[in-house]
């Protein structure tokens, strides 16, 4: 009879793998005693000399479709899956622990907190990014990011320093650190989980109240929403990911901050029903989640990194298309223009902030080019920004299948197809414009606008019918494909685009 340390290798590694992924969360805790057997058996499975099987287990425990469509095949050889897997658990362990949630006193007055904050919340951005399920298990169920996450943004000591700069009247941070860790709010903390203390509940209602709704502090994006062929480029980061280092732009705060100011501070202060509120990502099962609808949240990233790269899309075609409902804010004029003057966080913290729902339609019209018909493509010219980059002079021609584009000069009418996703592969879109209408309590409107290339940032203006109630630029992100939200502010369209004006906040879901 054989001796354990003289089975075959492949029945050998077959119990190995079998100990390390008895458990779907958490590290590999049966393989160590294994390994501890004898010496042979450890020369055999060891990290060092057996690195498919710590790519296997890497593979049980976390996701990888996301990031073989995004990196290539390159990130599945066995060793890089392997590093990766010891990577992860060394900083899941740490957030498990708590580990960079708080500050210790002295530390807060100076800003400092540990070298390794920055890594893990980077890392846990990029697998909510990745995620088709595995990965936000281990964040959740493992390393308990939600309760680390609560302490970081909403306790007295926590390293965001929101509670503590409030305090004090000054406006929380903006950095790459607190930029991560809002979205990471946004993405895994569940509104029955928030603190109901008095102290938590005023830094939670403070904070989310100040980042969403403060323009002139939080902008929407990075570079300005006034540009649209970005000659500048927001400021890149660097970091590890599957052994490789990456460049990519840290994504800004205010859309997350606007997102969970809709979802978890308004659904606290709401005494009423709450369905026209957006659902917290972490209300819907964890089997729904599809890495694919975070590719172009993922490709903004890359693409405002890298002035020289080919673009590549930061939206997904059609993915606007059909009917959103939701809510846009706003404040009394005065109070905003205290802010804009300079106010304090006490200003807009101690304000009234009325709400309104909207309802709109919208559509989607590409125009489109093969790879060798590029150069002989000429899209619409750019107008002003708080035009939502239409000329003034400009006449669009809507029908069932295409819009036709009349512009004083052009010899020729632009075709824009609509977006019905029968693009073939060998056509590339060359210019996205949405067309679109609505209401809300202040009647009816008519919405257009284009869409930034680089970033995807959606512009659109917003005329209601008879013109008794102005015009108003809306700019945001849509944020999880086309079942996600688009986050945004809205502003008006009178002041110049370089000056800042008064601004409210809006969220707008899919209706099914």
């Amino acid at each position: 009879m054989l001796s354990f340390s003289q089975l075959p290798q492949e029945v050998l590694e077959d119990i190995a793998y079998f100990a390390a992924t008895e458990s779907r969360v958490g590290p590999p805790l049966d393989l160590p005693p294994l390994l501890r057997t004898c010496r042979n058996i450890y020369q055999r499975l060891s990290f060092e000399n057996n690195p498919v099987l710590y790519a296997r287990t890497f593979t049980f425990k976390f996701d990888t479709r996301a990031a073989l469509r995004r990196l290539g095949s390159s990130i599945s050889f066995p060793r890089t899956l392997a590093i990766e897997l010891r990577k992860r658990f060394t900083h899941l362990k740490l957030i498990r622990a708590g580990a960079g949630a708080r500050v210790h006193h002295h530390s807060a007055e100076h800003g400092e907190s540990p070298s390794y904050l920055r890594d893990l919340l980077w890392l846990a951005y990029l697998m909510m990014l990745e995620n088709d399920g595995k990965n936000e298990r281990q964040l959740r169920e493992y390393a308990n990011m939600e309760t680390w996450l609560i302490d970081y943004w909403f306790d007295e000591k926590g390293a965001s320093l929101a509670s503590h700069r409030i305090s004090r009247d000054q406006w929380p941070l903006e950095d790459e650190k607190n930029s991560l860790a809002m979205w990471l709010l946004w993405f895994l903390v569940r509104p029955d989980s928030l603190p109901r203390t008095p102290t938590n509940y005023r830094a939670l209602i403070s904070t989310l109240k100040l980042t969403a709704l403060a323009a002139n502090r939080y902008a929407i994006c990075e570079p300005s929403w006034a540009e649209f062929t970005l000659e500048s480029r927001a400021t890149a980061s660097s970091f590890t990911h599957f052994s490789e280092t990456y460049f990519v732009a840290t994504p800004t705060l205010a859309p997350a901050a606007i997102l969970a100011y809709f979802t978890f501070a308004l659904q606290l202060l709401s005494r009423g029903a709450t369905n026209h509120l957006p659902k917290a990502l972490s209300s819907f099962p964890l089997d729904s989640r599809k890495s694919e609808d975070w590719d172009a949240d993922w490709q903004r990233c890359i693409n405002l990194a890298r002035p020289s790269a080919p673009l590549a899309l930061s939206h997904i075609p059609g993915s606007l298309e059909g009917i959103w409902e939701g809510l846009f804010t706003y404040t009394e004029f005065d109070v905003y223009s205290s802010l804009l003057s300079g106010g304090l966080p006490p200003v807009l913290r101690n304000c009234q902030v009325a709400q309104h729902r909207q309802t709109w339609k919208l559509r989607e019209y590409h125009l489109l080019g093969s790879p060798e018909s590029l150069e002989n493509i000429q899209p619409l010219g750019l107008g002003d920004a708080l035009r939502a980059f239409f000329p003034s002079d400009v006449r669009l021609r809507e029908f069932s299948e295409f819009l036709e584009v009349y512009t004083p000069g052009m010899e020729e009418v632009i075709h824009y197809k609509r977006s019905l996703r029968t693009r073939t592969r060998e056509q590339l879109i060359c210019d996205i414009i949405v067309i679109g209408e609505g209401h809300s309590a202040w009647g009816q409107f008519n919405l257009y606008g284009r869409i930034r290339p680089l970033d995807g940032l959606v512009s659109l203006l917003k005329e209601y019918v008879g013109g008794d109630r102005g015009r108003w630029l809306y700019r945001g992100f849509l944020v999880g494909n086309s079942d996600g939200h688009l986050s945004g502010r809205w502003r008006d369209a009178l002041s110049p685009s370089h000056v800042q004006s008064y601004e409210g906040c809006f969220v707008m879901s899919r209706r099914y």
